[in-house]
């Protein structure tokens, strides 16, 4: 059995794909948002057919359509630095998934089909035709690869941004034994804020819920924290995404291979290097190695940045997207 040092341990949780989760919740992977920032207000509220709103945030003109689904814990402000690129080329859209942002709460359990079927309508709903190419980050690239199994006609590209892999801690732990790649730990934060928040009389000031909500977070970002159904979504996405979704994604199978893919992995160095010293960081490069060979036209590329790569790296993920539209639009 592997030893694991530090290092190793850090990658693990980067693995399991919800380093977003100490950051994108709370806000401060991407700032904190005050009242003249675009994303401290809603885009474009679509109603879907059961009457809830999904918000949507598109820019830009042009087909294809670039689709944007955050990781875990993050909506459509997490790619405030990706999408302006985009939009210099091509539509750009980024939403918040049912109980984020601006999004109403949806049923229950927040599965990967449901989030799919989700995008699903609030596109046709809002009359954004494909064709796509799709950019998930972290678990946004499972629900990516469920979308894109709904409209398998319109889907040109597929990016995966550190993405994560079906059976991820089945798969580390197989590598590295029991409590490698875990949800303990991070699942631990929105249990602790669904309690808070279902508290009565709570405010933001407390200081048990400042790993909720910061001080210097705007008005609407502390209302979202302080609504319960943000933390149930977010539980129920951990409870689903390496169980039910994983096993949704199996049933996807080949039916994706034909779509070109670019399959990005946050290193410690472009290249290769320091892989071989790190067994945790292999690990991860060789399941999204074998991400990449489940596509025909699947291209795998190190960068160096941290798990936000849309945040270290923006440029890099604009341009994957951009070399997918461009090849879309070649006859």
């Amino acid at each position: 059995m592997a030893k694991w040092s530090a290092r190793q341990a850090q990658m693990a949780v980067a693995a399991a794909g919800l380093l977003v989760l100490a950051a994108v919740a709370a806000g401060a992977a991407f700032g904190a948002l005050n009242a003249a920032d675009p994303y401290a207000r809603p885009g474009r509220l679509v109603r879907l057919p059961d009457h809830r709103a999904l918000n949507f945030r598109c820019e830009g003109h042009g087909s294809p359509t670039v689709l944007l689904e955050a990781g875990f814990g993050g909506g459509s402000n997490a790619w405030g630095k990706v999408a302006p690129r985009i939009a210099q080329v091509t539509r750009v859209c980024a939403y918040d998934r049912a109980g984020y942002g601006f999004s109403d709460p949806g049923p229950m359990p927040r599965d990967g089909a449901a989030i799919a079927r989700d995008l699903d309508a609030g596109l046709t709903a809002a009359h954004i035709a494909g064709p796509y190419v799709v950019v998930g980050h972290s678990a946004g690239g499972l629900y990516a690869r469920l979308f894109a199994a709904r409209r398998i006609k319109d889907v040109v590209g597929l990016v995966f941004v550190d993405s994560s892999v079906e059976h991820q801690t089945q798969r580390m732990q197989a590598l590295f034994g029991p409590g490698a790649g875990g949800l303990e730990g991070p699942e631990r934060r929105p249990l602790r804020c669904l309690k808070l928040a279902s508290a009565p009389h709570v405010s933001p000031g407390d200081p048990a819920f400042q790993d909720c909500a910061r001080p210097s977070d705007d008005d609407h970002a502390k209302q979202i924290a302080l609504n319960p159904e943000t933390w149930r979504t977010q539980v129920s996405e951990l409870d689903n995404l390496f169980t039910t979704t994983s096993d949704e994604v199996d049933r996807v199978g080949g039916l994706l291979e034909d779509i070109p893919a670019i399959v990005l992995t946050a290193a410690s160095a472009d290249g290769p290097a320091g892989a071989a010293a790190d067994p945790g960081a292999g690990a991860w490069q060789t399941f999204h190695q074998q991400l990449a060979a489940g596509f025909h036209k699947g291209d795998h590329r190190l960068v160096k940045s941290s798990h936000l790569m849309m945040i270290d790296r923006p440029e890099v993920v604009a341009d994957a997207a951009l070399e997918l539209v461009q090849a879309a639009r070649k006859p």
